[in-house]
């Protein structure tokens, strides 16, 4: 949202009736005035998102994607809900002005929120900073993370925005359906993953707001200071165990992704960014957690759980409504995500 990088005019597969839109934000965004230029960002693997420009201001719609979809996926309203719910906390996000779920005004779902002007950082190893920079924007995200955390969701209306209790349960069945709804190959770590994590579950029971995909890049920083401005990307936010938020904040840790890297081999001390012991240290200090018993396990379920996502969006690339053309190119993540999960529980 604050990088125009990778903006592109709207894909055929995405395009839409964009007089249409006009007329609806003209009737249900407060202030908007036309005329209307669409374009669509490059990311957002799962939601397609679009850049909306007008005269006066800019803004951002995120929709549904075409074609026959998954069950419970593309939750763009519950996107819509959880960002609201937080207008009054803490936690940094984009200002909502409204929520269409009539298909027959563009053909699918979709939310309008503001265009939030920051830096976005596709590499955490934050390349071209000094280390005392790098330090303080981990140290913004970590604090970030524990501010979700630590919010009432029942004071800001969400206690019926997920179940309470067993979230690694349920969500390990959850998403061993969804790999099974997009399975293409046999991947026998995956199989080992299935099996083991449901057989393993922690004793700690913790609910809280679970943002579901946090991370460096889901975040957009202050142009100018290490400063998180907004926290993007809620489709999969729901009432969770924060663990799973944390383990999968730090899978970066764990691994080098092909395009965006990671922080494998770190410098820790040089490179001013906190050690994965020091990252905990330091979201524990802030939730008043006295440490965490069965590290291994949170790991090896973050694996699991994006290795079946990766995989959901890898067959969608080859039913072809995936929201980027990139997404044909993940058919190898499931297995290397999942040999990565069963890693980390041999290592222990």
């Amino acid at each position: 949202m604050g990088d125009n990088a990778d903006i592109t005019a709207v894909r055929d597969a995405h395009k839409f009736n964009e007089d249409n839109l006009a007329a609806y934000m003209e009737a249900h965004v407060e202030g908007y005035k036309g005329p209307l230029t669409v374009q669509q960002f490059e990311g957002g693997q799962s939601n397609p998102t679009f850049l909306l420009k007008t005269p006066e201001r800019d803004y951002v719609m995120r929709k549904k994607p075409p074609g026959v979809l998954l069950p419970s996926a593309h939750a763009v309203e519950r996107e819509y809900r959880i960002m609201s719910a937080l207008q009054t906390t803490d936690v940094p996000v984009a200002k909502t002005y409204c929520l269409c779920e009539d298909p027959e005004v563009i053909g699918t779902p979709f939310y309008i929120m503001e265009k939030v002007e920051g830096r976005i950082f596709r590499k955490p190893e934050l390349p071209d900073m000094d280390p005392a920079e790098r330090n303080a924007i981990y140290d913004a995200m970590n604090d970030t993370l524990a501010k979700m955390h630590n919010v009432d969701f029942k004071a800001v209306g969400l206690e019926d925005f997920g179940k309470q209790g067993n979230y690694f349960e349920r969500q390990i069945g959850r998403w061993s359906k969804q790999y099974r709804a997009s399975e293409t190959d046999h991947v026998e770590t995956m199989e080992e993953l299935i099996k083991w994590l449901p057989a393993n579950l922690p004793d700690d029971d913790t609910t809280t707001i679970c943002h579901g995909d946090y991370r460096l890049e889901n975040m957009i920083i202050h142009p100018t200071e290490p400063r998180v401005v907004a926290v993007l990307d809620w489709e999969l936010c729901t009432l969770g165990h924060p663990l799973a938020d944390l383990a999968y904040n730090c899978m970066t840790y764990h691994f080098m992704h092909p395009a965006s890297g990671g922080l494998v081999n770190t410098d820790y001390a040089a490179s001013g960014i906190p050690s994965e012991k020091e990252y905990i240290e330091a979201y524990c200090k802030r939730t008043d957690r006295d440490g965490i018993e069965n590290w291994p396990f949170y790991i090896a379920f973050s694996f699991f759980r994006l290795a079946a996502i990766v995989q959901g969006v890898y067959k969608r690339g080859l039913d072809g409504n995936a929201s980027s053309e990139r997404a044909k190119t993940y058919g190898a993540f499931a297995q290397m995500l999942s040999t990565l999960g069963v890693d980390a529980i041999r290592k222990g």
